[in-house]
């Protein structure tokens, strides 16, 4: 996979360079290559923000700048798969507490493409006329990390790719460790426990020690299910539990739901909790 991040603070990437994700582009898993905006502009004082038409507070990001950026990183796209089999466009991703929501199924999905990039906007954000002209080269994908708003796109970036680049092929040592964590299933992951098995007067919970596989996975998914009922409710309410087994039903039943057309229904008057 080929990645592209284009800012005006290109060093605040530089943790990419550590851990699975530095890893990963040493052994030649990941590309990624980090642009500075400011190479784009043509006066003197690298300007590539100014005042926002119709008035308001704060500066918007000039259009020309990122538009030479864009054109440039495209035309390297399109030169790399020369003779090769037309494919996708490359996906541009914009972080902006506007876009749709990032999720892990979003980042499974874009752990598929061969060429995502970044563009950290800054300031009230970028000319609203750069994604519409994008689009004729890219697949412009506004993303959100929650609701709401920092200083600029980097931070965002960060937690993007690392997402994304750990579900590609390699780049995690034990792939199976990608199956059983929060959100892989729709729930938040059980609570885990190492060693020692007794930690100032508290115990790991005997199950975990019996050896029993059968036991374990029982009380891990019902912990699943109490901690996405406590914490994270909403989770619930999108999840298809129509093949959900009379055990986990009865989990449900006890934290206050019941199982009505494949969805997980509070009854009323019912508190839930871990």
């Amino acid at each position: 996979m080929r990645l592209d991040v284009v800012s005006i603070f290109p060093e605040y990437l530089a943790p990419l360079d550590l851990s699975l994700i530095g890893k990963a582009r040493t052994e030649g898993l990941l590309e990624l290559a980090v642009h500075d905006l400011r190479s784009y502009t043509q006066d003197r004082h690298r300007t590539v923000d100014d005042t926002p038409y119709g008035g308001g507070a704060g500066m918007v990001m000039k259009p020309e700048p990122w538009a030479q950026a864009l054109e440039d990183i495209a035309g390297a796209s399109v030169a790399a798969a020369d003779g090769a089999a037309p494919g996708r466009k490359p996906i541009l991703i914009v972080p902006s507490p506007a876009g749709e929501v990032f999720t892990q199924r979003l980042a499974r999905e874009l752990a598929e493409e061969d060429h995502l990039v970044f563009a950290c906007g800054r300031y009230e954000g970028i000319d609203e006329r750069v994604l519409e002209w994008a689009a004729g080269q890219y697949t412009v994908r506004p993303l959100s990390l929650g609701d709401y708003v920092l200083n600029g796109g980097e931070v965002a970036v960060l937690a993007m790719v690392e997402a994304i680049g750990r579900l590609i092929p390699g780049v995690v040592g034990n792939p199976e460790s990608l199956v059983e964590e929060s959100h892989s299933d729709g729930l938040l992951e059980y609570p885990v426990y190492t060693k020692p098995s007794s930690w100032r007067d508290r115990e790991v919970p005997e199950v975990l020690l019996s050896g029993n596989h059968g036991k374990i996975a029982k009380f891990r998914r019902e912990h699943q299910l109490r901690r996405t009922a406590a914490r994270r409710p909403d989770l619930l309410d999108k999840l298809d539990v129509s093949n959900f087994s009379k055990t986990e039903r009865n989990v449900l039943w006890d934290l206050g739901y019941a199982v009505v057309d494949g969805r997980a229904v509070r009854r009323p008057g019912e508190p839930s909790g871990e």
